[in-house]
């Protein structure tokens, strides 16, 4: 039980908003020995995951909530910048979509391809703010916290309070002696 206690709260510390479905996806950076309790873990509900990457000693995984990841993809202006790195936002599914995105991001941890910018869309940053840091090259940003923000501060400040109170309160659900498996169940 201490051995699951740990990895749930790894888990909660890096992806409350998504566990609380405030948040389409988050990243999840696991060390060998949280991966192979995180893969002996029974599934969230409600959570999908996808391994982006496996390297020395750390893998990257994104954990998401397919129908909130649909929902960011059927805007037209996001599906448009999409289509400028390969996507076809308009017809392939969110899990072919996710597959490619992931391949790119392992290409780049490899250091065959650059940074793929697109995982900001996928991981429900505001679409300005993605644009406005590929545009000022990760500079000139208005304030920084889940990510850079080039627009609307006031409303990305408040994003970034939520996140905190969620994860805040994911962690004190934990210290209570909740589960994961409860906690998601709460939030579907």
């Amino acid at each position: 039980m201490e051995m699951d206690r740990k990895i749930w709260e790894t888990v909660a510390n890096q992806c409350a908003p998504v566990l609380m479905d405030v948040k389409p996806s988050n990243l999840l950076i696991l060390t060998r020995a949280e991966e192979e309790r995180y893969l002996g873990m029974d599934g969230i509900p409600g959570i999908s995951s996808l391994r982006l990457h496996s390297g020395a000693g750390k893998s990257t995984w994104l954990l998401y909530r397919k129908d909130r990841m649909e929902a960011v993809l059927i805007w037209p202006q996001v599906q448009a910048f999409l289509a400028q790195y390969g996507y076809d936002a308009q017809r392939e599914a969110v899990d072919r979509l996710l597959e490619r995105m992931a391949a790119r991001y392992a290409r780049y941890r490899e250091k065959q391809d650059g940074f793929p910018h697109e995982l900001g869309i996928f991981l429900g940053y505001p679409l300005g703010d993605v644009e406005g840091f590929i545009r000022h090259q990760g500079k000139n940003y208005l304030c920084a916290g889940y990510w850079k923000v080039y627009q609307d501060e006031r409303r990305a400040r408040e994003t970034f309070q939520l996140y905190r109170t969620v994860r805040d309160a994911v962690q004190n659900m934990l210290s209570a002696g909740g589960s994961l498996y409860e906690i998601c169940s709460f939030a579907n």
